[in-house]
């Protein structure tokens, strides 16, 4: 008898183990994820859109940050040192039930982990100080195998699922290139004669335009710290259609270079990181161009949106457009655009 009572706790014990990520929920309302220090180390935290309510998911004594949230919202993947060194880590959307994504260690970091829209994969970028295994990374929840793709940072992948945007340097300049997932051949880039430097690309919900951090002035040829200062303070906001047209400015040049532009579900606004030593988070109207500020403890940075009416079905749509940067969009049947 006592045997059997003690094979039942422990088959409940697997059961819950098992089921626990199911029973994680989604927020019932709009939330932004973002980054802060202002409690002496890096933490992930919750805000609503207005920037109320600003809460600390992570509180822990590790590096919290970069966090994305699932496609339906209830869990976030994000990266933390707390096992040594930055690796990715998977909680639920209140912060409960941390583990690890992948179990091999390695002394690279994981970092900048974007969620496939199923949410059975994820991409990342290994940071390898040796510039040896760097650059673009795919994997599969629950399977420790990953698999190198391309040289490229800052990926994020997009709603249809086939593709996944990231940036590469090309001398002289820094290039945003489209990878097809399934042929891992690039597909699209944006031209460098409009924006040479081209960073932090971010996928509206319809996959019809991108955000993204650029700088379109060159590199100064003398490396002067307080030039290169100067250079990197011109980096702002933009927005661009799917297509390649359209690119458009939305935050001005003036003051402390901008990053880490993040579209709004409903691709109204975009979300953005701006300042030097204090950083602070904005929020600017597309259409308007009206900025409002939501942090003000001046550690604050990054960001990733969740609006549970706006969740991205479980299987993924196909791709809005295939063609490459600077072709026209193929009439459809009816003879529209």
């Amino acid at each position: 008898m006592k045997l059997k009572s003690i094979f039942y706790i422990i088959l409940l014990t697997l059961i819950c183990g098992t089921v626990s990520p199911l029973l994680a929920k989604a927020p019932t309302t709009p939330k932004i994820l973002f980054t802060s220090r202002r409690d002496g180390n890096l933490e992930v935290y919750t805000m609503n859109p207005d920037g109320s309510e600003q809460v600390n998911l992570t509180q822990h004594p590790a590096l919290d940050l970069e966090a994305a949230w699932s496609p339906t919202g209830e869990q976030i993947l994000f990266v933390s040192d707390r096992e040594g060194t930055r690796d990715l880590y998977l909680m639920d959307a209140d912060g409960a039930n941390v583990r690890r994504v992948l179990k091999k260690k390695i002394k690279e970091w994981r970092t900048a982990p974007t969620w496939s829209p199923d949410s059975k994969r994820f991409a990342y970028q290994l940071k390898d100080w040796n510039f040896i295994k760097g650059g673009l990374y795919l994997g599969t929840f629950g399977e420790e195998h990953d698999e190198f793709i391309a040289k490229y940072s800052e990926p994020a992948w997009s709603p249809g699922g086939s593709i996944i945007v990231g940036s590469i340097a090309q001398e002289p300049a820094v290039q945003l290139m489209f990878i097809n997932v399934h042929t891992r051949e690039v597909e699209q880039r944006i031209p460098s004669e409009e924006l040479l430097f081209q960073f932090d690309p971010s996928w509206s919900a319809a996959g019809d335009r991108l955000a993204i951090a650029g700088n379109k002035h060159p590199i100064p040829a003398i490396l002067d710290r307080g030039l290169h200062r100067v250079w990197k303070d011109k980096q702002t906001i933009y927005i661009v259609n799917r297509d390649g047209t359209g690119l458009r400015q939305l935050v001005e040049e003036a003051g402390r270079d901008a990053q880490y532009p993040e579209l709004s579900p409903d691709g109204s606004e975009v979300l953005y990181t701006q300042g030097f030593v204090a950083l602070f988070i904005f929020k600017v109207d597309v259409n308007s161009g009206i900025r409002t500020q939501l942090t003000h403890t001046g550690g604050d940075f990054g960001g990733d949106w969740f609006d549970p009416g706006s969740a991205l079905p479980v299987s993924p749509q196909p791709e809005l457009l295939t063609t490459t940067w600077g072709e026209m969009k193929k009439e459809n049947s009816d003879g529209r655009k």
